[in-house]
């Protein structure tokens, strides 16, 4: 389980969980668990595309996952919202089963990007998986405090100067990252189950985003370290216990809420 064949890995899920848990919380804060789940879709379409044509994978899913956040949140802004994205979600997993279809075959490489494997980090990918972990960070960090008062009260933010439109974009680009780092261990389909549950299980034991973000980023560490040793003792997908650590942590956070919604108040 700790051999050095699976040290990337490790430092991988680990970078992963943290971004993960930060971004995921602003993205159950701000409703936007449907947009999480769209992007990773374009960044199939670009997997898939980039593998046709010869490229590095991950540089398509990068490309078509920034490019698909971004047209969303933008041609959301005049319609409905929901409906751009079900309609983008649908065009962008259409257009990779057509990348895959040109192709000779169906591509291991893809699949395992899609849905992650325990062996997927080389130690040449280690450097911009790290790089692009503190690029989110960063991000979410310097422009918390602006991005939390938009996610919370918009009107209030417009009123301060704060371009709810542009924290919109800023944060469509920030999941679209987050969901290109999360390719080699966890990847892209079922990054969105680890953006959304942990958060969600964090917000219900706390409200208070000082105590929920703290929660939301350990939650996170907790289910990909779990997945990886299940999944090296069990030989079984690691997404699948991605998934199923994340509900039970969610479960679990609606149980302590109805508990503590029920406890009498002190006099």
């Amino acid at each position: 389980m700790f051999s050095s064949f699976l040290i990337n890995t490790w430092i991988t899920a680990s970078i992963v969980a943290v971004v993960a848990g930060l971004v995921g919380f602003f993205v159950v804060l701000r409703g936007s668990s449907f947009l999480a789940h769209a992007v990773p879709h374009g960044a199939f379409a670009g997997a898939a595309g980039a593998t046709l044509l010869g490229l590095d994978p991950i540089l398509g899913m990068g490309v078509f996952a920034v490019g698909g956040a971004v047209g969303v949140v933008t041609l959301g802004r005049r319609g409905r919202n929901d409906v751009v994205i079900a309609l983008a979600l649908v065009l962008m997993l259409a257009s990779g089963a057509l990348f895959l279809s040109l192709g000779n075959q169906y591509s291991a490489e893809v699949f395992s990007l899609l849905f992650g494997q325990l062996l997927g980090v080389s130690s040449s990918s280690l450097v911009p998986i790290v790089v692009l972990g503190i690029v989110c960070v960063l991000a979410v960090l310097v422009a918390y405090r602006p991005l939390l008062l938009a996610s919370v009260l918009p009107d209030q933010a417009a009123a301060r100067g704060i371009s709810t439109f542009g924290m919109s974009v800023f944060f469509a680009v920030i999941v679209a990252l987050a969901t290109t780092l999360s390719v080699p261990v966890v990847g892209a389909l079922l990054m969105f189950s680890l953006l959304v549950g942990p958060p969600a299980a964090a917000r219900l034991f706390s409200p208070d985003p000082l105590r929920a973000i703290p929660l939301s980023i350990g939650f996170a560490l907790v289910v990909v370290w779990f997945s990886i040793a299940a999944a090296y003792l069990s030989s079984l997908p690691v997404g699948f216990f991605v998934t199923l650590g994340s509900a039970l942590l969610y479960a679990a956070g609606r149980g302590w809420f109805a508990i503590s919604t029920r406890r009498p108040v002190a006099a």
